[in-house]
C-alpha cells in the first residue's frame, strides 16, 4: 500500500524533517518506475473498503477470481473521486522534497529486480547503510 510511507514522507519533509525511506521486500515495489500496484483486500480484512464493501462482503470472498481488480478499480475510482494524489504523483512530491529512498540492494538481487526497472532517483544499499541514517535519526519509519 503505497500510500502512508508517500503521505508520511512528503508531510515530513513539508515540515522540515530530512526524510530518508528505506524500502525493502514488498515495499521496493513502489521504487518501481511502473507503478502498477494494486490493493489485495485478502490479506488486510480490517482495511476499509469503497462502498462498505466489507461490510456486506464477507472476507473468504474477496479470493473469488478477479476480485482483487475489481477491488483495485474501485479504492483507485474513490481516491480520485476524493481529489487525493495518485501512487506516481505521491513518489514524484517526495522526491521533489528531497526525501532520500533506499532501494534495498538485497532485496534487489534476492528476486532479480533489474536495475532499468527501477526509477533513477533512488539510493541502493542494505540494512547496514539503513541503520546508519537510522541511528541519528529521532524518527524512524520503515517500508
Amino acid at each position: 500500500w503505497a500510500y502512508p510511507p508517500f503521505i508520511l514522507s512528503s508531510t515530513a519533509a513539508a515540515f522540515g524533517y530530512n526524510v530518508t525511506r528505506f524500502f525493502t521486500f514488498y515495499g521496493l515495489q513502489l521504487l518501481k518506475k511502473d507503478l502498477s500496484l494494486s490493493v489485495s483486500p485478502l490479506g488486510n480484512p480490517g482495511m476499509p473498503m469503497p462502498m462498505s464493501m466489507d461490510k456486506w462482503f464477507p472476507v473468504p470472498g474477496t479470493a473469488i477470481p478477479g476480485m482483487q481488480t475489481m477491488m483495485t478499480g474501485m479504492m483507485k475510482n474513490t481516491i480520485r473521486s476524493k481529489g487525493v494524489s495518485s501512487e506516481a504523483e505521491l513518489r514524484d512530491l517526495c522526491l521533489e522534497a528531497g526525501v532520500k529512498m533506499i532501494g534495498c540492494q538485497m532485496t534487489i538481487d534476492l528476486f532479480d529486480i533489474r536495475h532499468e526497472d527501477l526509477i533513477d532517483e533512488i539510493d541502493l544499499g542494505g540494512a547496514a547503510t539503513w541503520l546508519d541514517q537510522a541511528s541519528d535519526s529521532d524518527i524512524n519509519l520503515f517500508t
